[in-house]
């Protein structure tokens, strides 16, 4: 269960239909916003805050040019259900050193 107001880990979430959606969104997003053409691949890890509504923390792979060059990325993704709102509020890559 999340606690209000802080971050919490999100066990056995990883391979769930509604965080691969919310990664996939999240991809989709940035290669709106950056004219990219990421492709997702999988989803990593997940933490959750709740904050009027669920602040997905996602950390997930995707294709960077349609070769193997995989990268991880960490998505930070507001979502509200009961006004049907979903909005990516943070896209970044993942320092390879500090993995």
């Amino acid at each position: 269960m999340a606690t209000l107001g802080g971050i919490s880990e999100s066990k056995g979430v990883e391979n769930s239909l509604e965080i691969d959606s919310l990664a996939q969104f999240a991809v989709d997003e940035h290669n709106k916003k950056q004219n990219a053409l990421l492709q997702f691949e999988k989803v990593v890890n997940t933490k959750q805050q709740v904050v009027q509504g669920t602040m997905y923390y996602i950390t997930l792979e995707a294709n960077d040019g349609g070769g193997q060059n995989k990268k991880t990325y960490e998505a930070k993704v507001w979502v509200k259900p009961w006004q049907n709102f979903k909005e990516l509020q943070e896209f970044k890559p993942v320092d390879a050193s500090s993995a």
